[in-house]
């Protein structure tokens, strides 16, 4: 069988038995890098030497008896977390040539579990964006048509676990950029409770609501990633200091008697109607595996647009001020201070520009308590809908996205367009829920449709069982896009 077929669980046994070793196996997926990744484009950077030096040491590692979750899986990582003498842009031409000294904690704990890291994966610039399209370098194009986005900003990351580029990948999720482009590239993207996932080495965007995901072809995959790179981290002041369940073993498939909600204000008009059918009959599934579905609202949910859009910007101008020209990233020389510190930032992209702009502005003397303040207090409110809906079901059922993947520049010059991309995601990121996307149909035009399951305040290992047993009992997450044509 063609390894790049393989799950990441069925890799995973086939390296147990013995059947291939993780040389052969890394060697196989830098093959299909080079052969497919200039018609995807979804690295910005691959780790070819290094890689290849880990699976062989995983090889060893393996002979002397050592057997460790992912020892010689290769795996992806998205270029905005930061990776030991390996360049690391965050999609930004200000970080062009930033070579960080030091891992992120995410990036220890997967080496740790004797993951092979194939490279860094493509990102809109600073995760900023829902297509990829926003990356100062190259746009990402989706494995089921290469004329659509995969969805961002981690649309690097899923497009490579969808196309057989890597069997996992670590995202960052701050409004949605786990789980779109998991409904859009067909995978299971996992966005866990913030703090579950250290961001110590996560070039930041808006620090109150960026968390580390991971991405899988399967519930298993996406559920193994996020086991061994979950945990608690000193460094980081918001880090949960909570023990990580064994969310692989929960996975039982048994979801008798479980309460699911499904939230009024998630079906609404301008979802597309092949999305809204295969959601409901997805959530008629669980329904037919035992669970009782509750009608539930969240009325501040039409809300969350304009308040994510304020409170994320705004920590994005607090973040973003660092790049002066004498502290980070190059210096492009001026006439004084201030012309040093423009011409520096004009090394900004256009969405980058736009969002610490409306940033500074709502942070302004004057405007502060007008939209900043007022968008925390909108937020508490939201934040309170979710605790209201988790008193009454175990887990909340909606669309991921209300369309399928867009046609690449369909939406570019229209940033409310863009935005509204990611309405059905962002109000988990402004509450402290955490939820996951799962392959649950496919359009007319083949695209993949995903089912978005919330979860309340540290319950991944009850979402994750909720979408193994949606996943088990259907076929979707078989599919695999074709390979690109080459010409």
């Amino acid at each position: 069988m063609d390894p790049a077929l393989l799950t990441l669980t069925e890799l995973r046994a086939a390296l147990r038995r013995g059947d291939t070793t993780s040389l052969a196996v890394t060697q196989a997926m830098l093959d299909r890098i080079v052969a497919y990744d200039n018609d995807l484009f979804c690295y910005l950077t691959v780790t070819d030497e290094a890689a290849l030096e880990a699976a062989a040491a995983a090889d060893r590692r393996r002979a002397a008896g050592e057997d460790t979750p992912l020892l010689g899986i290769p795996v992806a990582v998205k270029d905005i977390i930061c990776t030991a003498g390996v360049r690391t842009t965050a999609g930004s031409k200000i970080l062009e040539d930033f070579i960080p000294p030091y891992n992120a904690f995410v990036i220890d704990k997967l080496t740790a579990a004797g993951a092979v890291i194939l490279g860094k994966t493509n990102t809109d610039e600073f995760a900023m964006g829902s297509s990829t399209e926003n990356s100062a370098y190259v746009t990402t194009r989706n494995p089921w048509d290469t004329s659509r986005v995969p969805g961002g900003s981690s649309g690097g990351s899923a497009a490579a676990v969808a196309a057989g580029l890597a069997y996992g990948a670590l995202g960052t999720d701050t409004g949605g950029s786990v789980r779109q482009p998991a409904s859009f590239c067909g995978l299971v993207g996992l966005r866990p409770t913030y703090g579950r996932m250290s961001r110590w080495g996560v070039i930041a965007f808006a620090s109150s609501l960026d968390q580390v995901g991971t991405f899988g072809r399967t519930v298993t995959d996406c559920a193994t990633l996020f086991q061994v790179t979950a945990g608690y981290d000193p460094r980081d002041s918001t880090s949960l200091d909570v023990a990580v369940p064994d969310c692989v073993a929960a996975l039982t498939g048994d979801i008798r008697g479980l309460r699911v909600g499904v939230p009024r204000e998630y079906f609404i008009e301008g979802i597309e109607p092949e999305v809204e059918s295969a959601v409901r009959a997805a959530i008629d599934q669980l329904a037919a595996l035992g669970a009782e579905i509750v009608e539930v609202s969240l009325p501040h949910t039409q809300y969350g647009l304009p308040v994510y859009y304020l409170i994320a910007p705004a920590e994005a101008s607090a973040n973003l001020a660092r790049y002066d020209g004498s502290r980070f990233g190059p210096r492009a020389r001026g006439e004084d201070m201030i012309d040093t510190v423009e011409r520096t930032r004009a090394l900004f992209g256009p969405e980058v520009k736009r969002r610490v702009m409306l940033g500074t502005y709502a942070l302004s003397a004057g405007y502060y308590d007008e939209y900043y303040g007022r968008a925390l207090k909108v937020r508490t409110l939201i934040r309170r809908d979710f605790q209201a809906a988790f008193a009454q079901v175990d887990v909340i059922a909606a669309p991921t996205s209300p369309t399928t993947a867009f046609a690449i520049g369909e939406r570019a010059d229209d940033p409310l367009s863009m935005y509204l991309a990611d309405i059905f995601t962002l109000p988990l990121n402004l509450s402290t829920a955490c939820g996951l996307s799962v392959p649950c149909g496919f359009d007319s035009r083949g695209l993949p449709i995903g089912l978005q399951l919330v979860g309340d305040t540290l319950q991944e290992a009850r979402i994750l069982n909720a979408a193994y047993a949606y996943e088990q009992a259907t076929e979707w997450h078989r599919r695999r896009p074709p390979d690109p044509i080459k010409t």
